[in-house]
């Protein structure tokens, strides 16, 4: 069969996987597997995000991530953000476990020091204890909506995300449950993102259903599609084992571009169920698609 293909247009996204896969939480639905045993990716270095943002810098990158595993479990983070915000606005995608009232300082004080913008993506999937800690394990909820409080606190207002995990003609009283959720923890005007369960790593074993319903991208489907909406031809992820097409992809050995940047494919087969979200969603993994409640956070340029 072949598969249509998607080429890198310009460099919007560049995302960094610099905790690897390692995480202090197992959730559930993880797409990537990451928990605390998850050694399939390692830590960058801080001199490896160094050399990759001097080269997206040259590409005119616009935007800037990291991910993981749990980014804040990497020591140097806070080093690698100030670099980062001196190049682009910084996105840091977290549990919010580890973000502590002196992390919470640091942050703060980095963002209004910094050239950009700085976003603390939080990540949240039940607006119950009991609903949330089922997926993402006891006692976390509690901790989570501290994390927020923090943040709110200093003027840091994060963008939460949620996995939908219920029937998608619920969303309407998810959100509503949601920003009453957030608004308890001080949180006056909410920003919430609905992302969709992937097809991917443990959200297979939970719903194996999500694996069976999934079919494959054709090039009649793209007829007419504007490919620039696609994370492939926006984006690439760093990591410690080389250049990937996207984070979704991370466990797909052939979504590897090269071992650098610099020398990574431009062009991208896509040819697994998960590219079907992009089609279907558009870039979930940026900002730009948040729903959001109250106005966003305007970025300086």
């Amino acid at each position: 069969m072949k598969f249509p293909s998607a080429e890198l247009v310009h460099l919007d996204n560049l995302w960094f996987q610099v905790t690897g896969t390692l995480c202090n939480l197992a959730c559930t639905h993880c797409f990537n597997r990451s928990g605390p045993q998850a050694r399939s990716f390692g830590f960058l270095t801080l001199a490896q995000v160094q050399e990759e943002l001097e080269t997206a810098m040259q590409a005119g990158v616009k935007e800037i991530f990291f991910t993981g595993g749990e980014p804040f479990l990497h020591p140097q983070l806070p080093e690698m953000l100030e670099l980062s915000l001196a190049v682009a606005p910084t996105t840091v995608l977290t549990n919010g476990m580890l973000i502590t009232n002196r992390l919470a300082d640091r942050l703060a004080e980095m963002e209004r020091k910094a050239r950009y913008s700085l976003e603390i993506r939080v990540s949240l999937d039940g607006w119950t204890e009991a609903s949330n800690d089922a997926l993402r394990g006891r006692g976390v909820f509690k901790q989570v909506l501290a994390a927020i409080e923090r943040l709110c606190q200093r003027g840091l207002l994060p963008l939460v995300t949620v996995v939908r995990t219920w029937d998608e003609r619920e969303d309407g009283a998810a959100l509503e449950s949601f920003g009453s959720v957030l608004k308890s923890a001080g949180y006056t005007r909410p920003r919430i993102k609905l992302l969709p369960a992937l097809p991917l790593g443990r959200e297979l074993e939970r719903s194996p259903q999500s694996g069976a319903n999934s079919s494959l991208l054709s090039e009649e489907m793209l007829e007419g599609f504007d490919r620039d909406l696609l994370m492939c031809s926006n984006s690439r992820l760093v990591t410690d084992r080389g250049v990937w097409v996207c984070p979704l992809l991370i466990e797909m050995p052939a979504a590897r571009l090269g071992a650098r940047l610099q020398d990574a494919a431009p062009t991208y087969e896509l040819k697994h169920p998960a590219c079907l979200s992009c089609y279907h969603y558009g870039t979930i993994c940026g900002n730009v698609s948040a729903l959001i409640e109250g106005p966003a956070e305007l970025k300086r340029p």
